[in-house]
């Protein structure tokens, strides 16, 4: 567990990008997003940009009835995030996702608007009992440290991709984070798949450990101090294999193996994007 926004979390959650696309996949979307909830993985990521609202609108019939169990995650578009727009968007969200409430709010990437007005309807809404907590997505090492000189003590994160092969976060924002006692959010942890693909370093990891490539990726991002990894799994059985990456624990020859095959970033590494 690691406290974000005041609450004790899981390290593995469960990300929803590119889930309620397909009519057909619905149903079983719906039991794999239920099922993460039961195995503890509790903490559910969305966004207002996933599938034009498609995402939340699942999300909101997956927790429908056990609201109460979840730390709900969405995200407004930089497009949205003036003063107003941020206000309407949350809104929308929440009509979407079926709740009076958000455990956390995120702007999803830097935009045109200024910060001060994004931050300043953030407040809004957290005065107003809609949002918990708000934070950033997306930011690098000098967006971020500009956010925090408007708002330090109310970032609650900055969720960004990381992972074997994006380790961008490596060359200082990571670190920052960890200074400043802000958790950070890893999405695409896994590449969307691609990562596990032909990777001998990961086989013979995941061999020592009697798990799967995917796993033994999984486990490589959480363990650094202050991270959480948010998966994307479109089935039961996956969300239990994402689920049980949390057991397992690497070995110093386990992250000498990873690390070259997957090289740590070179400084000044710039941020990455998908």
């Amino acid at each position: 567990m690691i406290s974000l926004a005041g609450q004790n979390v899981p390290v593995l959650g469960q990300g929803t990008w590119y889930m309620g696309d397909g009519p057909a996949r619905r149903e079983e979307e719906v039991r794999a997003l239920r099922t993460g909830i039961d195995v503890g993985m509790n903490l559910i990521d969305t966004a207002e940009m996933y599938g034009s609202g498609r995402s939340e609108e699942l999300v909101g019939e997956a927790i429908r009835g056990r609201r109460d169990e979840v730390f709900l995650v969405s995200k407004v578009l930089p497009n949205n995030a003036s003063r107003t727009g941020t206000v309407q968007a949350c809104e929308a969200s929440l009509r979407r996702l079926g709740t009076d409430r958000l455990d956390l709010y995120l702007l999803h990437w830097e935009g045109s608007y200024p910060l001060s007005d994004t931050f300043a309807a953030f407040e809004e809404l957290r005065e107003q009992g809609k949002i918990g907590a708000w934070g950033v997505s997306n930011f690098d090492r000098v967006e971020l440290a500009e956010a925090q000189e408007l708002a330090a003590q109310s970032i609650s994160t900055n969720q960004v991709l990381f992972n074997l092969q994006r380790r961008w976060p490596e060359a200082g924002l990571l670190q920052d984070m960890q200074a400043a006692g802000i958790p950070m959010m890893a999405y695409s942890p896994i590449e969307q798949g691609v990562l596990t693909e032909g990777s001998l370093a990961l086989e013979n990891v995941a061999a020592r450990h009697g798990a799967t490539p995917a796993q033994a990726a999984l486990a490589w991002v959480i363990s650094h101090p202050g991270v959480i990894a948010i998966p994307k799994a479109s089935s039961e059985a996956h969300v239990r294999e994402n689920a049980s990456a949390a057991d397992i624990s690497l070995t110093e020859e386990d992250f000498a193996e990873l690390t070259a095959a997957f090289p740590e970033p070179p400084a000044g590494a710039p941020i990455e994007i998908l």
